[in-house]
């Protein structure tokens, strides 16, 4: 065989190794971005598990967080008129 032949089988051979290592590279993100999927479609229906023990419908949690901030201002002026002006003036 010709320096010429041996140069393209060993360039062929590189290429070849080159493909394996990028499909194997593949496979491993694959299997990582399937792991994750799991991971992250475990953690969805936890939190939907707990937002049905607390009675509150995923599509009105906007909803709920406006009215939790709404009551826990309301509450917050309701103990700032509970404490004496004199201890909050300086």
């Amino acid at each position: 065989m010709s320096q010429a032949g041996k140069d393209s089988g060993m360039a062929y051979e590189a290429e070849l190794k080159a493909i394996r290592e990028a499909i194997e590279k593949a496979k491993n993100l694959r299997y990582r971005a399937e792991a994750r999927l799991e991971q992250l479609e475990a953690q969805r229906n936890e939190i939907l598990r707990e937002l049905d023990e607390l009675g509150v419908a995923p599509e009105r949690l906007d909803e709920e967080i406006a009215q939790l901030e709404r009551e826990i201002e309301r509450l917050l002026a309701e103990a700032w008129q509970h404490i004496p002006k004199e201890l909050v003036e300086k």
